[in-house]
């Protein structure tokens, strides 16, 4: 059904008077709520009547002693990185499980096939190394260092079970 003139002048006595697209809708009959909202557009309507319990503002109810707001710190922009400069802390020593005798202890430089490649340390620092140990077979770590690299399935499964719970 068409937008004729008596139905557009209906449409903004209804609009005027504060009823709903979908009132106004089923009023006129045979269209749409979003048809209504169209042709309000369209014909730039605004400035409706306000029905009488919108215009006055609801009345808050009283806040319990339990229901009492916590207060917290203010935190404004991208948080993120709000830690990550941090200095104030002194850094850990790095705990080494297992003392590397220094005799023993690799460069890069001086790896072979038969030596341990297991890094020590910060690769930026001076004291980086590598183990430096005898590989057992064509691992590229001493037997030590395999136990840590390579753990059977069901003890990472288990350790990842415990640390969700």
């Amino acid at each position: 059904m068409g937008w004729t003139d008596e139905r557009v002048e209906l449409l903004k006595k209804l609009w005027a008077e504060g009823l709903s697209a979908s009132q106004i809708a089923a009023e006129l009959g045979g269209i749409t709520r979003n048809a209504v909202i169209g042709k309000v557009h369209r014909l730039g309507l605004s400035g409706r009547a306000k029905s009488p319990s919108s215009s006055a503002p609801r009345p808050r109810k009283a806040r319990s002693p339990s229901m009492m707001r916590i207060q917290r710190p203010a935190a404004r922009g991208n948080t993120a990185l709000a830690h990550a400069f941090d200095y104030e802390a002194e850094a850990e020593p790095e705990f080494v499980d297992n003392v590397i005798p220094m005799g023993q202890r690799r460069t890069i430089l001086e790896l072979t096939e038969d030596t341990c490649r297991w890094p020590v340390g910060d690769p930026g620092s001076p004291d980086f190394f590598f183990c430096g140990g005898q590989t057992s077979n064509t691992a590229p770590y001493c037997s030590h260092h395999c136990r840590i690299a390579y753990q059977p399935a069901s003890d990472r499964r288990r350790d990842r079970r415990m640390a969700r719970n």
